[in-house]
């Protein structure tokens, strides 16, 4: 059964998305502030913390930073509430880190299927090997742990994401619309050139000797080919 751990400091939300979530068959758990929220997450690991963004004295995008900070709960699915006129790549810039968002008012139907999506994905990422050397490069996806000639070096949660997809089929050419739903997530609004961003970011981490551009059609992973 998977757990969800809600964190708004509204309490007509936290009680309507509990009660739909746990008529879903989740497992829920709630805080009404950001500090309360981040030890429930610690002690509890939820699959999924649904966070919102505007809290007072901790808002939701320092909780976020906090969460993917702390190596027993970086890992964990986070979904932003958001009443936030601007987009989400404008969220995403900030390098919160979170996986997804639903802006309210919330139709807790189109929150759960989000959710299930995550889910979905979370169980994807997962049957994929989680190690990977090439080269002078190791990637470790279980421990969200990149180094290359030695040196560890820190990605941003999507910067990594994107490569532990790239580099999990060697030579693999991904096309960018299963780039954006594997790494973004199905519904999430980011500009055009988002991924070419993210991959100009990489390579300027890593070297330019593994992502391949295909043109036309999106990226692979390679080495000295």
């Amino acid at each position: 059964m998977e757990s969800v751990l809600i964190i708004d400091d509204e309490a007509d939300i936290r009680d309507i998305l509990s009660y739909n979530l746990k008529k879903e068959g989740f497992t829920v758990t709630t805080a009404s502030n950001g500090k309360d929220g981040i030890e429930i997450a610690r002690s509890t690991l939820p699959d999924i913390i649904i966070l919102d963004v505007m809290m007072p004295e901790m808002d939701g995008i320092e909780v976020c930073d906090v969460l993917r900070n702390d190596p027993e709960t970086k890992h964990i699915r986070i979904c932003f509430l958001t009443a936030r006129s601007e987009d989400y790549s404008q969220i995403a810039g900030l390098d919160a880190g979170a996986d997804d968002y639903v802006a309210k008012p919330i139709k807790p139907r189109v929150l759960i299927s989000r959710l299930k999506a995550l889910l979905r994905r979370n169980a994807n990422l997962d049957e994929e090997k989680s190690v990977t050397e090439e080269g002078s490069l190791h990637i470790d996806r279980e421990k969200y742990l990149v180094v290359n000639n030695g040196e560890t070096v820190h990605l941003p949660r999507k910067e990594f994401e994107l490569l532990a997809l790239l580099a999990s089929k060697p030579e693999k050419v991904f096309d960018r619309d299963y780039i954006l739903k594997t790494v973004w997530g199905e519904g999430v609004v980011v500009g055009d050139r988002t991924i070419d961003v993210h991959v100009r970011k990489l390579r300027g981490k890593i070297g330019d000797d593994y992502i391949k551009t295909v043109k036309g059609v999106g990226y692979k992973f390679s080495y000295g080919k």
